[in-house]
């Protein structure tokens, strides 16, 4: 089972989701490689206080208007407007605090226009899902409000059996190791002090429900760093509780930040954070004129080009721009910050994605010209097939160390590893103008190497087009 992304539906998708999204589905795609059966949990965040605001401001501003911003995108602006409203107007508030409660208690009107706003959020989201190439679909959201029935049983269960203990007038799981800042037991707090609950009884619930009911043999949490602490303590507590024991495992996957050019966390210039759809339109913009440029660069040259329709070249753009911002995500170790530079990230040179995706069509490129199919053994000679070899026989090893460790920087660097290594051939080693024993050889090896990195690049969710 692996909890990734997970959003608060209340706000927009943004560059502080791209790490989760991104990292939880290679380790998805990764176990599923792997032959593991792999269930995906978007835990998204769709109650509570944010959505007594969101439904006071549908209710005023009408609900056909606010499904219209919302469609379009608009979420972001919705609830500042809302956020606004909240921190200004006193009885705004108090409209939306008593909403709050509405909702929990059940009102059919309140449900139905919460209901309306969390739909109106989960087809935008899942538009950009789709345009990121994520594998995350409806049917894999979690809600936290699905566990909203299940946190006072669970509150009554652990008081009756004596797990759990009250504290200052709280419901408490109290973890040996942990301790807050005086140097005293750190609880869990299961059920406040007037009867409500927070998130911290959602997640017990949440494991809970993933170790008995799913089945989960392996539960991996892709949440950033700063929940090191909280997290250790839910996994301690299932443990203490009796619903995780060996073999199956609770993971954390923290990663770091994704910062700009000046070191601090990525932003617009007014400081807000940047939406994931504004990074993928300039990241496919930028790629389609560096496609431009490397097509001026071979006229320059005098050299012969792939024949690209318009349409073709868009569905270019979009893979080798999409695949930038994946890739400098997922080519870094996820627990370091790492600088979002999209004008070296959509480069055909280096350590990036399109690299990857140049050496892949400039193999395919070599069977257009070939016109024939590569088979029959591989007979190594020079320094450069050997090298090669040798790095496509680490393909297997490598996707299991990533199974391992949770770490798609391991399958990136070695992907660019394999790639380099054919550049170096490919230099050295003439494919079409061998004689026939030794191209069809080097054929063999281009065939591998193409599928390899195919293979590796699907495998961490990036496209691998057959021209450039």
């Amino acid at each position: 089972v692996i909890d990734y992304s997970s959003p608060n539906v209340a706000k927009e998708l943004h560059v502080g989701h791209l790490r989760s999204t991104n990292i939880g589905d290679s380790i998805a795609r990764t176990l599923e490689f792997r032959g593991h059966t792999v269930i995906r949990q978007n835990h998204i965040g769709d109650w509570g206080t944010p959505f007594g605001m969101l439904i006071e401001q549908l209710v005023d501003v009408g609900e056909e208007q606010a499904q219209q911003a919302l469609a379009v995108g608009e979420l972001t602006t919705f609830y500042r407007a809302a956020r606004k409203r909240f921190d200004t107007e006193p009885g705004f508030a108090d409209r939306a605090r008593q909403r709050v409660v509405l909702l929990q208690a059940g009102d059919p009107q309140t449900r139905a226009w919460w209901r309306s706003l969390l739909d109106q959020s989960l087809r935008y989201m899942q538009e950009v899902y789709r345009a990121l190439g994520v594998t995350l679909t409806p049917a894999d959201v979690c809600a936290e409000s699905f566990y909203n029935d299940r946190l006072a049983p669970l509150a009554d269960e652990l008081e009756a059996s004596g797990q759990a203990t009250i504290s200052d007038g709280a419901s408490c799981v109290f973890v040996p190791g942990f301790q807050n800042r005086e140097g005293g037991p750190l609880p869990i707090i299961v059920r406040k002090r007037g009867g409500g609950f927070g998130y911290a009884a959602t997640d017990l619930a949440a494991i809970r429900y993933r170790f008995r009911e799913l089945g989960a043999t392996r539960a991996i949490y892709v949440v950033g760093s700063p929940q090191t602490q909280h997290l250790a303590m839910i996994h301690a507590a299932a443990q203490q509780l009796g619903w995780l024991a060996p073999p199956a495992r609770a993971e954390h996957v923290g990663f770091g930040s994704v910062l700009g050019n000046d070191g601090q966390m990525l932003a617009t210039r007014d400081g807000q954070s940047v939406r994931l759809v504004d990074l993928i339109h300039e990241a496919v913009a930028r790629a389609d004129a560096q496609i431009e440029s490397l097509t001026a660069r071979r006229a320059e040259a005098g050299r012969e080009g792939p024949e690209m329709s318009p349409e073709q070249r868009r569905e270019v753009a979009r893979m080798v721009g999409i695949g930038a911002i994946k890739y400098a995500d997922l080519s870094s170790d996820r627990i370091k910050d790492y600088v979002y530079e999209v004008a070296r990230m959509v480069r055909f040179e280096g350590d990036t994605a399109g690299y990857l995706q140049y050496t892949h069509a400039r193999v395919r490129g070599i069977f257009r010209k070939a016109q024939d199919v590569a088979g029959g053994a591989v007979n190594i000679v020079e320094p450069t097939e050997r090298s090669l070899a040798l790095r496509l026989l680490a393909f297997g090893g490598t996707v299991a160390d990533v199974e391992r460790t949770l770490e798609p920087h391991r399958l990136a660097g070695y992907l660019y590893d394999v790639a380099t290594a054919f550049t170096k051939f490919y230099d050295a080693c003439p494919i079409l103008t061998a004689d026939p024993a030794v191209r069809a050889s080097r054929l063999v090896l281009a065939d591998l190497t193409g599928r390899t990195i195919r293979c590796g690049l699907d495998v961490l969710g990036i496209e691998a087009p057959d021209v450039m």
